[in-house]
């Protein structure tokens, strides 16, 4: 029973055996192009028995090519790694050096993939290993790109060439180098590699190297002898490196090649290079050894006074020579601060407590006898010498030579000056006389040029003793022409100028300004007004120094304010966006937490809690603004939201801010503490308005002129109090203006005020109460008047504000506007002028300024009231004012974007939409004007909050 039992079930197994091999079993079809697609999925899985059964009976061409890359089965299996497919292929026959339209062949692709085994499979069947493919590559060189180090010893005993080139002329060693393969490079080399060998761009593998940075590879081939050549074009090895920023490789050539470090150094010169590329390798290398650090101070410090003096010599490109220097001093300073310690006070002029000397690059030796001498009493300022000495020059720090060149420039100056003063008949200046004198007596005006190729400090004299600097001799032909001498040395001095201030700042704690320099601005003061005075560009351009220096801005400011408004709004925002990647100000968040969501119901508490949390350097970068529930975002909705938050914040339910007697301005209100969070929100109100100024978005709010003169720091005076009580701004008038001495006022030093509904008597000054108020003191008496009411009374407030308004806007900057000026900053201009707004409207999508409907739309913006103008300028860009300049200066989403008015076909009862980010209106083609202002109406009375994505 059992046996039988088993033979059914043997027979059954049998059935089941026959079964599946007749279902695995598939007839191969006939013609090539489908039996490949049916093999090629079977090749890919390396199913070899599959593909053994299917072709055992086949006439299938092993060999056949398919695809548009005109492949074999047998490039499918090297390039997959079917290392069993690939051996059965061969023995049916497979041509291992079969190329398809690139000129691969099987061993390329799996040499390509790494694919060790097929590699050894193709070379046993004769597989060429020095066939090229249409690029020029063979099997090492794609060894080579990938680094499989272990391949390519098995591979280079079977190449004839193991420097065959590819069509650029580049071989394994090469593109081994580029791509930091270290053992493949040492493979190659031990294997006979020409370590020299040029591509057809004069690049050996050491350029390749260099050209990506690859400090290791760039180490081996120096180390086993490669030369340093430059390309065809001139391009070297260093080129490469400093283009990259790669300090690591620099380091490397600099220790086989010590020149190089000079090299190095005068790179700083040639605006090719990127500065920061140039700062990243010198910081990298300096910042290897003490010896290196002292070297590159020195040799940016040598660099660094050539090119002063040359841009001291008349007859170079001030242009160019400008920015050679400037850019030198900078990249210097960013060295120099690199010092193991940070700096000290300044006062020994570069010594920062470390073991390295800086001070040799500083530090001040006696070169001249500087003789001031009292110019108001008539003598001359000059430098000596002694008659019965030979003028020398001991040996001096590189920066030394320049700022002394620049002191004698100064004082020479100086001198012409009080000549001219003294004798304004004298015509043209005795500089130029005494060139052409001295013209005859030295036919060389070339400079004397130190041991490092400096200028040394040698002076000469003329005939009555006036000490003349060399960089004055160089250029006598310049001056042939009696040209105004202050005119064309006034700008390069001021270069000089600035670079000496870099200098010093670098040695300073942040937020200090050398004693030294500041020094230096109050000697030679007088020549530095006379240089702005003539050409006021000089402060924008090079007296930066002013910004970052109250005690120095304060000698300037007169004539910085007579500047035109826009020149100091461009000197502004340029040091206000220093070091902020983008100009323009856009800033695409990274993700949700960059966007301020606020609630439209609650947006002053909201907008102040979402911004109290937000980060500041973020805030600056840029603002991206969505209202809880709305789609709407961009700088439209930005516009808007400062818009809404400017209302707000005068909203009397805050009582931040009370209303003013001409019933438009605003004033701090000295009772807010009724609000217990009145300080807190005085500081959002600051921060707010500083965000405001900082993106260039206009506020819908005006103050009084006494708070914009707080904002600037400004004092307060009599005139100020008749914003907010004309009547008694008339009294302290009258005080000023009549004797009061016999008119029994019996006024004294304190006055009653109210504090919450109770009158309480408050005194000027200590002791007030019982000091009287006479002729004498009564001016006094009106400014203490004046500060009490205007400053002292809403002090807390004023400071919370500008604790806000200063975390964006510097101090130091928004003093270069008076409170007419910031006030146009802050709200723009207070009326809209429709004829400006037509001359800076564009058109697009088919209309024209000759359009009817165009025509139309203008004859109803005249007859709008100018509430429902601004309703309609709100509406299009999300601001209801219109910035300094008018409407030219309109900003958009990405920077200046003008007012456009777009085509949009019309439909029954279809209203004008915007697009606020580019200030566009889309205006339907309406049938009549009184259509296109029935609609307009509404869309301006309906649509004027509130911003989708249509």
């Amino acid at each position: 029973m059992m046996e039988r039992a088993m033979e059914q079930l043997n027979v059954q197994l049998n059935r089941l055996t026959r079964s599946l091999r007749r279902a695995r079993t598939v007839e191969l079809p006939e013609d090539n192009e489908t039996a490949v697609y049916t093999l090629m999925p079977m090749v890919m899985a390396d199913q070899h028995r599959s593909v053994s059964e299917l072709l055992l009976n086949s006439k299938f061409d092993v060999n056949y090519a398919f695809g548009r890359v005109k492949r074999s089965l047998l490039h499918i299996a090297a390039n997959c790694g079917s290392v069993e497919c690939l051996i059965l292929l061969l023995k049916r026959g497979a041509n291992p050096n079969y190329q398809d339209i690139s000129g691969c062949t099987p061993l390329h692709l799996a040499a390509r993939n790494g694919q060790k085994k097929c590699m050894g499979r193709l070379l046993e069947y004769n597989a060429d290993v020095n066939i090229c493919n249409n690029e020029g590559l063979t099997a090492i060189h794609w060894l080579a790109v990938n680094g499989r180090t272990e391949l390519l010893h098995d591979l280079v005993q079977h190449v004839t060439n193991v420097d065959v080139e590819d069509a650029m002329g580049q071989t394994a060693l090469h593109v081994a180098c580029q791509n930091g393969h270290k053992t493949t490079v040492l493979c190659l080399l031990d294997s006979g590699a020409d370590i020299n060998r040029p591509n057809v761009s004069g690049a050996t593998p050491l350029y390749f190297a260099c050209s990506h940075g690859q400090r290791d590879t760039a180490q081996i081939l120096l180390s086993r002898g490669a030369k340093y050549l430059p390309d065809k074009n001139g391009t070297t090895p260093l080129d490469l490196c400093v283009q990259g920023g790669y300090g690591e490789t620099c380091e490397i050539l600099i220790q086989h090649h010590g020149r190089l470090f000079q090299s190095l150094i005068q790179m700083t010169q040639n605006d090719d290079f990127k500065e920061n590329m140039l700062r990243q390798v010198l910081e990298y290398v300096s910042q290897q050894n003490e010896s290196h650090y002292q070297r590159m101070l020195t040799g940016l410090a040598e660099v660094a006074t050539t090119n002063g003096h040359k841009l001291l010599s008349l007859s170079s490109n001030y242009e160019a020579q400008m920015k050679s220097l400037l850019r030198i001093v900078r990249i210097f300073c960013h060295v120099f601060r690199l010092g193991p310690t940070s700096p000290n006070n300044g006062n020994d002029m570069g010594y920062n407590g470390n073991k390295t000397p800086r001070s040799q690059v500083f530090k001040v030796r006696k070169v001249y006898d500087v003789v001031k001498k009292d110019v108001n009493a008539g003598k001359e300022m000059s430098f000596t010498k002694h008659a019965n000495t030979t003028l020398t020059t001991p040996e001096q720090e590189p920066l030394e030579l320049l700022w002394h060149s620049l002191d004698e420039w100064m004082v020479l100056i100086a001198t012409e000056l009080e000549k001219n003063r003294r004798d304004p008949a004298s015509g043209a200046t005795n500089i130029t006389s005494i060139l052409l004198k001295q013209r005859e007596a030295d036919s060389n005006s070339s400079p004397a040029l130190g041991e490092n190729g400096l200028h040394s400090t040698a002076a000469k004299s003329d005939s009555q003793g006036q000490l003349i600097p060399d960089t004055i001799l160089e250029n006598q032909e310049a001056y042939a022409d009696g040209e105004d001498v202050i005119s064309m040395t006034a700008s390069r001095l001021s270069a000089v100028i600035q670079a000496f201030y870099m200098c010093c700042s670098c040695q300073m704690p942040p937020g200090m300004t050398s004693p030294r320099f500041i020094e230096f601005v109050c000697r030679h003061d007088e020549v530095l007004k006379c240089f702005v005075t003539r050409n006021p560009k000089i402060i924008f351009n090079h007296f930066h120094f002013l910004l970052e220096c109250p005690e120095l801005m304060s000698r300037f400011m007169h004539i910085i304010k007579a500047q035109p408004f826009k020149d100091r709004c461009d000197w502004f925002y340029e040091h206000l966006h220093a070091g902020q990647p983008d100009s323009d100000m856009v800033h695409r968040p990274v993700n949700e937490n960059d966007i301020l969501l606020v609630h439209r119901e609650s947006i002053f508490r909201s907008s102040c809690e979402v911004v109290s949390k937000s980060s500041n350097e973020k805030l600056k970068q840029g603002i991206a603004v969505r209202f809880h529930g709305e789609e709407g975002m961009g700088q439209g909705v930005v516009r808007e939201w400062f818009d809404i938050l400017s209302n707000e914040i005068i909203n009397p339910d805050y009582a931040l801010f009370t209303q003013s007697a001409d019933g438009t301005t605003f004033q701090p209100n000295s009772n807010s503490s009724v609000n217990p969070d009145h300080l807190n929100y005085f500081r959002f109100a600051g921060q707010i308005l500083g965000l405001a100024l900082y993106h260039r978005q206009l506020v819908n709010i005006y103050f009084t002129r006494s708070f914009y003169k707080h904002i600037l720091g400004i004092p307060v005076n009599y005139q100020d109090v008749a914003s907010i009580d004309p009547e008694y701004a008339k009294n302290l008038q009258w005080i000023l203006d009549n004797d009061i001495s016999d008119l029994g006022l019996e006024l004294t030093f304190s006055v009653e005020t109210d504090v919450f509904g109770a009158m309480e008597e408050v005194p000027l000054k200590p002791g007030g109460i019982s000091i009287l108020v006479t002729q004498n003191n009564k001016a006094e008496y009106v400014q203490l008047v004046t500060e009490l009411r205007m400053t002292r009374a809403i002090q807390p407030q004023i400071n919370a504000f500008l604790q806000g308004f200063h975390t964006f806007i510097l101090p130091s900057l928004v003093q270069l506007f008076d409170e007419y000026e910031l006030e146009l900053l802050l709200s723009g201009m207070p009326e809209i002028d429709v004829s400006d707004w037509n001359k800076n409207t564009e058109y697009t999508s088919g209309y024209d300024v000759d359009e009817p409907v165009i025509k139309w739309f203008w004859d109803v913006v005249e007859s709008l009231t100018q509430e429902e103008r601004i309703l309609l300028l709100q509406f299009v860009t999300g601001s209801s004012r219109v910035p300094h300049g008018g409407f030219a200066f309109l900003m958009g989403g990405s920077g200046m974007q003008k007012f456009t008015i777009a085509a949009v076909p019309y439909t029954s009862n279809l209203l004008p939409t915007s697009s606020t980010c580019i200030n566009m209106l889309k205006l339907p083609e309406y049938p009549s004007k009184e259509v296109l202002k029935d609609r307009l109406l509404v869309a301006l009375h309906c649509g004027s909050y509130g911003y989708t994505m249509a």
